[in-house]
């Protein structure tokens, strides 16, 4: 799949990163997160926020086979 170029296959990735691969505006995305729609960030330094790939390679599936 497409999105698989953007991933690697562990760790973690920052928010542009995921935009890419879902396609979804950056302000829509926090909201997500807020209400549970999308995975809770990780804080990785006082100003690093990322997300684990393996919850962004899960949303990803969850919503092409949901």
């Amino acid at each position: 799949m497409y999105y698989h170029k953007h991933l690697p296959e562990t760790g973690f990735v920052r928010l542009p990163v995921i935009l890419r691969v879902f396609p979804v505006g950056k302000s829509t995305w926090w909201a997500g997160v807020k209400e549970g729609r999308y995975p809770q960030p990780v804080k990785l330094g006082p100003r690093i926020t990322a997300w684990r790939v393996e919850d962004i390679r899960a949303l990803i599936e969850e919503k092409n086979h949901g």
